[in-house]
C-alpha cells in the first residue's frame, strides 16, 4: 500500500520537487527584504440574517518578509486579508488577524498584522426602511434667480441593514448637483446612497433630480408712501406725513409699484382729542410682502 501511494501520480511529483528544488536556488541566494503593505481588510461568509455593525477597520497594515525579488513584485491582491465569518452569531467578535486570516503567495511570511486582533459586532438584519430622497445642491444660480422646487424621482428608496443602526436613518442623499450660474430649469440622474457606511440600498439606484430655477424675488424701496387717517373722515394732524416702505415681491409686480399705488394709514377711530403715538399699518398688495416700515409708528394729533 505504501509502495503504490508513492508511486501513484510519481510524475508530478517529481516535477513538482523539482520546481520547488529550482525556487529554492533561485531565491536562496537573494536578500530577505522586509515591507509594509495596507490591504483591504474583506469579510466572507457572512450569515444572511446578520450584518456587520460597528467601525471595523477598512484595512490592515501588513508587514512581510521574503526574497527581494518576491516581495518587492507584490501587486495589489498578492496580500488578502479576510475574516470568515461562517457559522458566527450575533455580538461581538474578536478575531485573531495571525490565525490564517492573511494570505500570501509561496515565498513570502507575514510578520506583523496592525491591527492584530479585529472586533466585530454583528447585529440582526432590520426589517426594511423606506426613507426619502434628499437631493444635495451647491452652487448659486445665475444673478437675479433663485431655486425653486427641488424634486426627486423616485422620491424614496428602501435601505437596510443592522436593525440599531436602520432606526437613525432618516434620508438616502445623492451625488450634488450643481446649479452654478444657472438661468433655467437643471436636471441631472445622480447616484443616491446612505450617510451611515453600515447601511445601505436595499437595491441600488439613481435618482432623477430636478431643481427649478425662477426669478428672484425683488426687494425695493418706495421713500414716500403718504400716511392716511384710515377710515376716518376726522381731520388729524400726522407727523411725518410720509413713510418708507420695504416690499419684497415678484419682479414685475414690484417694479410696477409707485408710492400712490401703496395705502399706508393708522387707526383713529374712536380716539379722544389729543396727541397719540400710533403704529404705521400698510394695506396688503397682491403677491408682494412688506418686509420694513420707517418709521413704523407716527405722531398724531386728534383736534
Amino acid at each position: 500500500m505504501l509502495r503504490q501511494a508513492i508511486a501513484r501520480d510519481l510524475g508530478l511529483k517529481l516535477l513538482a520537487f523539482a520546481l520547488a528544488v529550482a525556487f529554492w536556488f533561485q531565491v536562496a541566494g537573494q536578500p530577505v527584504v522586509e515591507r509594509g503593505i495596507d490591504v483591504p481588510l474583506g469579510f466572507e461568509n457572512v450569515p444572511p440574517l446578520l450584518h456587520v455593525a460597528g467601525d471595523p477597520p477598512d484595512t490592515v497594515s501588513v508587514r512581510v518578509r521574503g526574497a527581494s525579488s518576491i516581495v518587492s513584485g507584490l501587486q495589489r491582491g498578492d496580500v488578502v486579508a479576510a475574516i470568515d465569518l461562517a457559522g458566527e452569531r450575533s455580538g461581538r467578535r474578536l478575531f485573531d488577524m495571525f490565525a490564517g486570516r492573511v494570505r500570501v503567495p509561496f515565498g513570502v511570511e507575514v510578520v506583523q498584522v496592525v491591527p492584530a486582533t479585529i472586533a466585530v459586532s454583528l447585529e440582526p438584519a432590520g426589517a426594511p426602511r423606506v426613507v426619502r430622497v434628499v437631493p444635495d445642491i451647491e452652487g448659486r444660480p445665475a444673478e437675479g434667480f433663485a431655486i425653486g422646487a427641488v424634486t426627486a424621482l423616485p422620491a424614496t428608496f428602501e435601505v437596510v441593514g443592522p436593525a440599531g443602526r436602520l432606526a437613525g436613518v432618516i434620508e438616502a442623499l445623492t451625488e450634488p448637483v450643481s446649479i452654478e450660474g444657472a438661468a433655467d430649469r437643471v436636471q441631472a440622474t445622480v447616484t443616491v446612497g446612505v450617510a451611515d457606511p453600515v447601511v445601505r440600498l436595499r437595491t441600488p439606484g439613481t435618482a432623477v433630480v430636478t431643481v427649478d430655477i425662477v426669478p428672484a424675488p425683488l426687494e425695493r424701496t418706495l421713500p414716500a408712501v403718504q400716511v392716511r387717517a384710515g377710515e376716518s373722515r376726522r381731520t388729524v394732524s400726522i407727523e411725518p406725513a410720509v413713510v418708507r416702505v420695504d416690499v419684497l415681491g415678484p419682479r414685475d409686480r414690484v417694479q410696477a409699484l409707485d408710492g400712490a399705488a401703496v395705502e399706508a394709514f393708522v387707526d383713529v377711530a374712536g380716539l379722544r382729542p389729543g396727541r397719540y403715538n400710533l403704529p404705521v399699518t400698510v394695506e396688503s398688495i397682491p403677491a408682494v410682502g412688506v418686509t420694513r416700515i420707517d418709521p413704523s409708528r407716527v405722531t398724531v394729533t386728534v383736534p
